[in-house]
Order: C-alpha cells, then sequence, then structure tokens
C-alpha cells in the first residue's frame, strides 16, 4: 500500500498541529497510523519511508519521536531536506506499507 505524504493536520479541524518538530512528527506518525488502520494496518506493516524535512537540523528530534512511535520496528528509511512542506510544516512523511498476504 502507498500512503501519500502526511503532514501534521488535525483531521478534524484540519489545522497545523504543534510548533516543534516533537509535536509535528508525532502528529504525522498518528495520521499515518489512521491511514493505516483503515486497511487493518500498522506502522509495523511499513515497510519504507520518506521523510521530507525542511531542516535537517531537525532531524534528532523527528527521530527520536519516529523511534519511539515504531516501538522498535526499523522500516527502511529515507531523510530529505526540503526548501517548503505544504502549509509550512517542519516535516512530511510518505510510506510504504505491505499488505498481508
Amino acid at each position: 500500500m502507498f500512503c501519500s505524504g502526511q503532514t501534521p493536520l488535525d483531521p478534524e479541524t484540519m489545522e497545523l498541529v504543534g510548533s516543534n518538530i516533537e509535536e509535528q512528527t508525532k502528529r504525522v506518525l498518528k495520521n499515518i497510523s489512521i491511514v493505516l488502520a483503515n486497511e487493518n494496518l500498522t506502522l509495523r506493516n511499513v515497510a519504507k519511508t520518506t521523510v521530507y524535512l525542511k531542516d535537517m537540523a531537525d532531524f534528532k528530534g523527528m527521530n527520536k519521536i519516529y523511534e519511539e512511535m515504531f516501538e522498535g520496528h526499523k522500516p527502511s528509511r529515507t531523510t530529505i531536506s526540503v526548501k517548503q512542506n505544504p502549509l509550512d510544516a517542519l516535516v512530511e512523511i510518505e510510506c510504504v506499507a505491505e499488505l498481508p498476504s
């Protein structure tokens, strides 16, 4: 399953959530979890992610939350610095998840 890039939007208010990389990363991964749950999947089914950071100086903070949310699961990951994410978000993450056979 290919999951389009998710930004730190609250799905109820459609407002950007969080003022720092940790808060925004947590919201992004929660949004990904919601998309995955619609197909009865979890973050453990994720095989690959691409992380788009507005500032590579935020890598450490993003990585801390990323590791916590994935709970030891380590999908392949590419991290890219971009000039600007949608809505000027600090982070956007897309993923590919494996469907059970």
